[in-house]
C-alpha cells in the first residue's frame, strides 16, 4: 500500500498538470460512471493529500476522495509538468543526501519504488508514468493521443494535454464540503498538512493514553497519518523501541521524538520518492542505497539477516495482521 509520501507526490502531481484546468472525466470501466459524469467539463480548484487518502477539489464544492489501498495507481501520460521544488531521479536537478551531499549523476532504482518519471526535474515532457508504491517507467514517446484505455480504469480525467487513469482504487468517491471535512477529522496527524507543533500535540496526546502497542499506533490512521509497514519498522527500530510498548508507557520525549522522525522522514520521502530511512551515508553508500531498497533500511524486508548495529538476526512477526521487522537486542 502506498504509504503517506508517495500520495503527497501524487497530489503534487496534479497541482502541477491539472489544477486550474477543465477536465473531461469518464470511467471506461464503468464503476465510477455516475461520479464521472458529475466531473465532467470541471475545473479543478485543488489537490491535497492527508495520510494516505488524496482529495481533489472541483468547482461547484465537489471532492474528490480517493484512497489506492493495496492495489490502486494513478497512471499520468502525457506532457507532465514535474514539481521543480522535489529532487529527481533522472539527475537534472541532482540528488541531495540528508548531509547535503550533492550526486550529479542519475541513480535510478531497480527495485520499482521510484523512477525517473514519478516527480521529475523541471521540465515539460511527453511520457508515460505510474505513480502507487510500485512505479513503472517510461513509455514510448509520441504514443498514440489520448492513450488506448488499457485494463480496468475506473476513472480517466484528461486535460487538452494530460491524462491520468485510476486503477484498482480502495475508494473513489465524491464528496460534498462537510463530507471531506468530516472524513479528513477522522484521520490522524499529517506532518505535511497544517501546523506540524499541533499535529505533533495532537500525537503525543492521544498516544501517551493509549494501552495499544506503539507498533499498532504508529498504523492506525486515526493515531497518525500516512505511516505504513516500512516507515513503522524503521521509526521504532531508529528510536530503539520495542514495538510491544504500550503508548502509555513512552516517556514524553519519545513520544514526541518519534513524530519529529516521521516528520523529517516523510519530507525525504516526498523530496526523493524513496522511502530512506538511514542517516549519515557516504556519498557511495547514499547512492547504492538510492538505487536499491535493501540498502536503504534498517531492518525491514531483513528477517533472519544480522542486525546492521549489533548483529543480532533481525525478527520477523505478524502484528496486527502485518509484517513487522526488528531487532530484540537494539529494541529491548
Amino acid at each position: 500500500m502506498p504509504e503517506g509520501h508517495s500520495v503527497h507526490r501524487i497530489a503534487r502531481q496534479f497541482d502541477r498538470n491539472f489544477v486550474g484546468r477543465r477536465v473531461s472525466a469518464s470511467s471506461p470501466q464503468g464503476r465510477f460512471a455516475e461520479g464521472a459524469a458529475v466531473l465532467e467539463g470541471r475545473e479543478l480548484v485543488q489537490a491535497m493529500a492527508v495520510g494516505k487518502q488524496m482529495f481533489l477539489e472541483f468547482e461547484e464544492e465537489t471532492w474528490l476522495r480517493v484512497h489506492l489501498g493495496l492495489y490502486g495507481a494513478w497512471d499520468f501520460a502525457g506532457e507532465i509538468l514535474v514539481d521543480p521544488t522535489i529532487a529527481s531521479a533522472n539527475g537534472r536537478m541532482g540528488q541531495t543526501n540528508q548531509r547535503g551531499t550533492e550526486l550529479a549523476e542519475p541513480i535510478l532504482d531497480g527495485g520499482g519504488e521510484n523512477s525517473l518519471t514519478s516527480i521529475g526535474a523541471p521540465r515539460r515532457a511527453r511520457v508515460h508514468v505510474r505513480m502507487s508504491e510500485q512505479t513503472k517507467g517510461l513509455a514510448d514517446e509520441g504514443a498514440e493521443w489520448p492513450p488506448p484505455v488499457v485494463g480496468q480504469v475506473r476513472l480517466r480525467l484528461l486535460t487538452a494535454s494530460t491524462c491520468a487513469d485510476l486503477r484498482g482504487p480502495t475508494a473513489c468517491t465524491l464528496q460534498t464540503p462537510d463530507e471531506m471535512a468530516a472524513t479528513v477529522a477522522k484521520l490522524g496527524p499529517d506532518p505535511l498538512v497544517g501546523d506540524p507543533a499541533e499535529g505533533e500535540e495532537r500525537f503525543v496526546r492521544v498516544v501517551l493514553r493509549k494501552p495499544t502497542p506503539i507498533a499498532l499506533l504508529l498504523m492506525d490512521q486515526a493515531v497518525v497519518s500516512g505511516i505504513g509497514n516500512v516507515y513503522r519498522a524503521e521509526m521504532l527500530f531508529r528510536a530503539r523501541l520495542n514495538p510491544h510498548t504500550p503508548g502509555r508507557q513512552l516517556p514524553e520525549e519519545t513520544a514526541r521524538e518519534l513524530w519529529r522522525d516521521w516528520e523529517r522522514l516523510l519530507a525525504i520521502g516526498v523530496e526523493t520518492g524513496q522511502m530512506m530511512t538511514m542517516d549519515d551515508l557516504a556519498p557511495e553508500q547514499y547512492r547504492a542505497a538510492m538505487a536499491n531498497r535493501d540498502d536503504r533500511h534498517w531492518v525491514y524486508h531483513r528477517a533472519s539477516l544480522p542486525c546492521r548495529v549489533c548483529g543480532t538476526e533481525i525478527v520477523l512477526e505478524e502484528i496486527g495482521a502485518r509484517k513487522l521487522y526488528w531487532c530484540p537486542s537494539c529494541q529491548r
